[in-house]
């Protein structure tokens, strides 16, 4: 799965995928602990244009026929072996794709500590931060919507990341993956004229190969959502406290 990842200031990306400087007199900054249900940037294809926009949503889809005033529950990752039939996805999987730009993700990988308390070997889970080794922005093939309050009128843009099952090493640290694309299928996933599902499917399979992926433990700190900054990508060692603080 996907549910924190580390998103890149809103200048980063305009240099990144040569947007051109928006008239944003608050640029949204670089974070480190995107939490579901936050405001996230994402790259579209406007249906007048065949350059990319930088818009920005909510973390969690509400499909445009939801009825009810609160938003679903878990809709912040959609799975690729049921996103093109499930009708929370299904729409959005033909008409409405795009992109989630990140510097990284965080994985949580089951361990066993000792409980220093009890001396009691325990079940626990060890984060580690994934990226590319490069350390360019890498993007999570997504899921958006538009979507109206049915009591209000309040209009909602919303986006979910597509994953599926963790390949190579990241199979050693948890069984799901966000579906990160690579950049020669940008372009693909974004194209407003492509509606078949199957061919969909096939674009999402060109995934970046683990092999241009690096990963590493990093502290619990990223356990709390209110945690944010650099330290939080900080490679940790098992030398070091494992507290939160």
């Amino acid at each position: 799965m996907c549910g924190r990842f580390v998103s890149p200031e809103e200048r980063a990306l305009e240099r990144a995928f040569e947007l051109g400087r928006r008239d944003n007199p608050n640029p949204f900054p670089r974070r480190f602990n995107v939490c579901p249900s936050d405001t996230i940037p994402f790259l579209r294809m406007p249906s007048n244009s065949d350059r990319f926009e930088l818009a920005t949503g909510r973390w969690g889809l509400v499909p445009y026929w939801w009825k009810e005033a609160k938003p679903p529950k878990l809709s912040f990752n959609a799975r690729l072996e049921e996103a093109a039939d499930k009708p929370m996805w299904r729409d959005a999987w033909s008409r409405a794709r795009c992109l989630v730009p990140a510097e990284g993700w965080y994985e949580w990988r089951a361990v066993e500590r000792v409980d220093p308390a009890t001396g009691e070997i325990v079940p626990a889970k060890q984060p580690y931060f994934i990226r590319r080794k490069d350390g360019a922005i890498l993007c999570f093939a997504g899921l958006m919507a538009y979507w109206k309050n049915p009591k209000t009128g309040e209009a909602l843009r919303s986006c979910a990341i597509l994953t599926a099952d963790a390949q190579g090493p990241l199979a050693d640290i948890h069984e799901r993956a966000p579906v990160v694309l690579p950049p020669e299928a940008y372009g693909a996933w974004l194209d407003r004229r492509l509606t078949d599902p199957q061919r969909v499917k096939q674009i999402a399979g060109k995934r970046l190969p683990p092999s241009e992926l690096s990963q590493w433990k990093v502290r619990l700190l990223v356990n709390n959502a209110k945690s944010d900054g650099p330290e939080l990508i900080e490679p940790f060692t098992d030398e070091e406290p494992t507290s939160a603080g």
